[in-house]
């Protein structure tokens, strides 16, 4: 998990508040980006003053990684429930892709941070939230791929972390696919679908196939 980067006095805020700083800081964030998003503008959608959000806050980079963090951890909390199940692989695969779904339509600004941090121009930024943020869910992919691998429900060809991290980049596009501007317009590109218009049941069926072929069909 992403380590705590706010202090005691946003502990005692009230959950209402909490989450409206936080709610508030994601859509500053991702709209605008980390450098050129405004503490100030947060503060007041927020309802507080800056000298009250700098009682919660260091920085605003610490500001930034709470956000992250909020965000990660409700779609971490959904793969946990996923991959700890005994279903096969491939019924695991179905249920993180219609999660992908779900979350990023229901939680669309925590998907434009999230691509607005693979865009991070301060590379020591950059990596430490990488390790922070990937770590965990690709543990669970290739532990989950390596427990299939081990039972020969796959074809046994297959690396289990180079083909967690291929499915995590699948996962990725169609996460950013929702949200964001240059990948919605590539979905449509490439499909002649709008993002908006599209079947979502026909999206899951045709990228489960795609997962299957990979995971199953043996030279």
């Amino acid at each position: 998990m992403i380590q705590k980067r706010y202090k005691e006095a946003f502990e005692r805020a009230s959950a209402e508040r909490q989450e409206k700083i936080l709610e508030v800081g994601i859509e500053e964030f991702s709209n605008n980006g980390f450098e050129n998003a405004n503490i100030n503008v947060i503060a007041k959608k927020a309802g507080i003053s800056i000298g009250l959000m700098y009682k919660y806050f260091s920085t605003k980079e610490d500001l930034f990684i709470t956000c992250i963090s909020r965000g990660c951890n409700i779609l971490e909390n959904a793969l946990d429930e996923i991959m700890k199940s005994d279903d096969k692989l491939l019924v695991k695969a179905e249920k993180v892709i219609r999660t992908t779904c779900y979350h990023s339509k229901k939680n669309a600004n925590y998907i434009r941070l999230y691509n607005e941090i693979t865009s991070e121009k301060n590379p020591t930024l950059a990596k430490a939230l990488a390790e922070e943020i990937e770590f965990s869910t690709s543990r669970k992919y290739i532990s989950s791929i390596a427990e299939a691998f081990a039972k020969n429900d796959v074809r046994q060809d297959l690396e289990p972390r180079l083909f967690a991290f291929f499915l995590d980049n699948l996962l990725m596009s169609l996460q950013f696919s929702y949200t964001c501007d240059y990948y919605r317009d590539r979905f449509e590109i490439y499909t002649g679908i709008n993002v908006d218009e599209m079947d979502e049941e026909k999206v899951v069926s045709q990228l489960l196939k795609f997962i299957e072929s990979a995971f199953t069909f043996e030279k």
